[in-house]
């Protein structure tokens, strides 16, 4: 059970264990025809009664984990249709995690930025690599959002100042704080991934599928709502000059150091 080879976004099932695996080079930027295709999958795996727990990761060849939108894509968009496309996609992805019928599993590996943050954010389980690392660069490229999921990640102090300074946060701190369950080295990814998903999907689908239910039903935050809010922020800024001009510098920049523009904003 796979989508098109063109899509960037592959799946399987294995042992009662659905994957979903994110694979555009070369960071794994998406853009809004991307971000629906990771959700419009996430929720049709959670719907099988074949799938007892899901893992949402990268393809280990592309360096990082997720890192957003596709920024050069906004850029080149002067009628804002793609920007209302990813705002939407975004939101459909954290909704689609955290509505998920049965556990999400994040496996996170390299930078976890803007968007991979609201995936791992609404995850029920993060494991990560020794060499990931989290963030919001969101304020630097004149946009808002996903502070709802990095609150889910650290204390609420910490996602303040890293969100109003744009700071990162290594796997291993994230550990120390109790929200990524286990960190280990890239090249067992995967295997830890798997082996916390297979505790899962040997218990009782019933039980386990009621239990996600129950715990989203006390958490104390609508985070899809919340989330929602936050965008209308990020439309708001739109109307003024300051975030096209942060956004086409970051784009200039990333193409004259790397041959392209995209990356890093959720």
């Amino acid at each position: 059970m796979s989508l098109p080879q063109s899509s960037p976004i592959r799946s399987e099932i294995r042992d009662h264990i659905g994957e979903v695996v994110m694979a555009n080079p070369p960071v794994n930027a998406l853009d809004a025809e991307a971000w629906f295709d990771l959700a419009d999958t996430i929720r049709r795996l959670g719907r099988n009664p074949e799938v007892h727990a899901l893992i949402v990761a990268a393809d280990p060849a592309i360096k990082h984990f997720q890192v957003g939108v596709d920024i050069k894509k906004l850029a080149n968009d002067p009628t804002r249709t793609e920007m209302i496309g990813v705002n939407r996609g975004c939101w459909e992805t954290f909704a689609a995690v955290y509505d998920c019928e049965v556990p999400v599993i994040a496996a996170v590996h390299g930078m976890c930025l803007g968007g991979g943050v609201g995936i791992a954010g609404n995850a029920d389980v993060v494991v990560a690599s020794d060499d990931a690392s989290f963030g919001l660069p969101e304020v630097d490229r004149g946009a808002l959002g996903v502070a709802t999921h990095l609150a889910r990640l650290v204390p609420a102090k910490k996602a303040r100042a890293m969100f109003l300074m744009g700071s990162m946060i290594s796997a291993a701190e994230l550990l120390e704080f109790g929200t990524v369950e286990r960190v280990v080295p890239r090249s067992e990814l995967m295997d830890a991934a798997r082996e916390i998903a297979g505790v899962i999907a040997a218990k009782s689908p019933l039980v386990i599928r009621r239990a996600k239910e129950s715990l989203n039903a006390i958490d104390p935050v609508d985070v899809k709502r919340s989330y929602r809010f936050e965008q209308g922020f990020t439309f708001e800024l739109q109307l003024f000059g300051d975030s096209d001009e942060l956004r086409n510098a970051f784009v200039d920049k990333r193409a004259a150091e790397m041959g392209q523009g995209r990356e890093l904003l959720g």
